[in-house]
């Protein structure tokens, strides 16, 4: 049986004729040409046209909470600092001294009481005014008002930081279009950042965020969770530039034709997610009871409620999806946010020194009760052959691992993509818009623009 998207949220198994306004199945896959994985020219449109214009997260507000921290956010040879104000305000500016250009501040600290270039030691206050030029005579009439560091946009997304170097960009809630009111049930005030990992990979940034983006993978790397997860069901939503995945768990995935039976359920959410229900994942043990007339589900939301009442958060107004589900939002054009009513991740990918190299950023956030103290982030860059987390994402950097290889090879020009990886679509479309290119083929153009154009259903989470 065909299947086909329906407006701006479709999912993966809805038959051909079941709703009106349906997109016409497609033809043929979507291609994309290799060439904006692996070339350098490639590359070069992105630096000039998508990373000086578009919002990007920079850091959380737990990365300067105080007056006088500073953090440094960058993006190839963009840099951008984030600096909270003795005002208690949150200012961006372009990393470069007006002197001779030099870098004004790296990493990340505090105790900061002005920006001052250690090559010649001019220096701005927090503010960004010129304060101080010394042996000012020597350059004759030099006005303060004509020499302030070059302002960058910030906004705030809950505890999220973003910043964008083109002054007269959308503001930062107009950018995320309906996002933020699909998520005001989670809370995100209430989550605080623990830490903040970098890995390189060598891979190219795209190829990173894209895997990511689409559940297509999980009957391929991650086979463990399809008795506990329906990757085939979960509901995907465009948003203009932006998509979003809500993905049930603790049911089986209809790629199993027998289903899965509570014991097989229940070993394997435990198996790729045991901490979060504070079970050991390498044995997982007897499924607990199902009540009469229920489900795995009820088992497991009944442990989270368990765990979050006892580190203080009042989730009571939480429905059952939104205690055990994931709520994937991928926002243009380089990060991947994951919320679940205990825990946010933010996946970010940067473009690396070549179109072969990336870096990833894992940024993990806990909710914590009101009025918890928000401790700084702890920061590392760890080899990839360090890092890991759980199994399911330990699978997915096995994988990027050798993912971008392939991409050089004489014979591949394009990859082709189905419905089920269109938010990696709409991110080659909005890569088109910013560049000034078209790629795409026209049919799938109007497909994604058809996706996009239906305005988004704002309100109570999805069941």
């Amino acid at each position: 049986m065909a299947r086909i998207p329906i407006g701006p949220e479709f999912t993966n198994d809805a038959p051909v004729g079941t709703a009106i306004g349906e997109v016409p199945p497609r033809r043929e896959p979507v291609k994309v040409p290799t060439h904006r994985y692996i070339s350098p020219a490639w590359a070069d449109l992105e630096m000039t046209h998508v990373w000086p214009r578009a919002w990007q997260l920079a850091c959380t507000v737990d990365h300067v909470p105080s007056p006088g921290d500073w953090f440094e956010y960058t993006v190839g040879n963009l840099s951008v600092l984030v600096v909270r104000g003795d005002d208690g305000r949150l200012r961006g500016f372009q990393n470069v001294c007006r002197h001779r250009g030099n870098v004004l501040c790296t990493g990340s600290g505090s105790g900061l009481t002005e920006l001052r270039c250690p090559y010649h030691r001019w220096s701005w206050t927090l503010d960004g005014k010129l304060r101080e030029v010394p042996s000012r005579r020597g350059f004759g009439a030099l006005r303060n008002d004509d020499y302030p560091l070059f302002p960058v946009q910030v906004g705030t997304w809950g505890p999220l930081v973003f910043v964008n170097l083109d002054p007269e960009a959308e503001p930062l809630d107009d950018y995320l279009e309906a996002i933020p009111g699909l998520l005001e049930w989670a809370r995100l005030e209430e989550y605080v950042c623990a830490y903040d990992l970098t890995v390189p990979l060598p891979c190219n940034w795209k190829t990173l965020i894209e895997a990511f983006s689409e559940t297509y993978h999980v009957q391929g790397i991650h086979r463990e969770m399809l008795p506990s997860c329906d990757d085939v069901n979960s509901v995907n939503r465009l948003y203009g530039r932006h998509g979003s995945l809500h993905q049930p768990y603790g049911v089986p995935s209809p790629r199993l034709r027998n289903g899965a039976t509570d014991q097989e359920i229940w070993d394997s959410i435990i198996v790729t997610q045991g901490a979060r229900y504070g079970q050991d994942s390498e044995n997982p043990g007897a499924c607990p009871p199902v009540p009469d007339g229920g489900s795995v589900r009820d088992v497991l939301e009944g442990l989270i409620r368990d765990a979050t009442s006892a580190k203080g958060l009042d989730l009571s107004g939480f429905d059952q999806a939104q205690m055990l589900d994931l709520f994937q939002f991928n926002l243009f054009p380089n990060i991947t946010v994951i919320v679940m009513c205990d825990s946010i991740t933010v996946l970010r990918a940067r473009p690396g020194p070549t179109p072969d190299d990336a870096l990833m950023d894992l940024l993990h956030l806990d909710r914590r009760p009101p009025g918890a103290d928000r401790d700084r982030p702890v920061q590392a860059t760890i080899a990839a052959e360090d890092a890991s987390l759980n199994l399911v994402f330990d699978q997915d950097l096995s994988n990027l691992q050798r993912a971008q290889r392939g991409l050089h090879q004489p014979g591949l020009d394009h990859i082709v993509l189905s419905r089920e990886e269109m938010r990696i679509i709409n991110l080659h479309r909005n890569l088109e818009e910013f560049i000034g290119v078209d790629e795409l083929s026209p049919e799938a153009v109007a497909e994604i623009q058809a996706l996009r154009s239906q305005p988004p259903a704002i309100g109570p989470t999805p069941h």
